[in-house]
């Protein structure tokens, strides 16, 4: 009887490719078509409902372009000691939180914090769970925050 193959190597390091969401970009697009209808049913003062409305939505409509533009991320995660690349630039303090069906990568570079959030449509389930099992299989840091 041969012996069964194991279905993936512990040395095998987790490649992933960020990209915006297009959810993301829909919720987005659909709180710039919400804000003038929010703020002429609020308090303010009636001269001042409309003008705050649409400059509401063009805002959010703009930060909606501008997330939409957002240039896809490389992500490379060995699995033992080697620091972890994003887009080739090796990083610091690797964490993972898992907020359902949203995973937040975050990570230091050069001191200044930096995240990814992967949104269903981003990353499929076998993908979610080797990014799982490779922030899992990371040595945990003893430096002080």
């Amino acid at each position: 009887m041969p012996s069964s193959a194991i279905s993936s190597p512990g040395s095998a390091p987790c490649r992933l490719e960020w990209r915006p969401s297009r959810w993301q970009l829909a919720a987005h697009l659909l709180f710039a078509a919400l804000m003038p209808w929010v703020a002429f049913s609020s308090a303010l003062p009636a001269p001042a409902r409309w003008p705050l409305g649409l400059l509401a939505a063009a805002t959010a409509a703009g930060q909606g372009w501008q997330y939409a533009r957002r240039r896809p991320r490389a992500i490379v995660i060995p699995a033992r000691d080697s620091p972890a690349c994003v887009d080739g630039q090796p990083v610091d303090a690797l964490t993972l939180h898992d907020r359902g069906p949203l995973l937040q990568l975050c990570w230091r570079v050069g001191g200044r914090r930096q995240a990814c959030l992967f949104w269903p449509d981003t990353l499929p389930a076998p993908q979610r769970r080797a990014l799982r099992l490779a922030i899992r299989a990371r040595p945990i840091s003893r430096s002080r925050p």
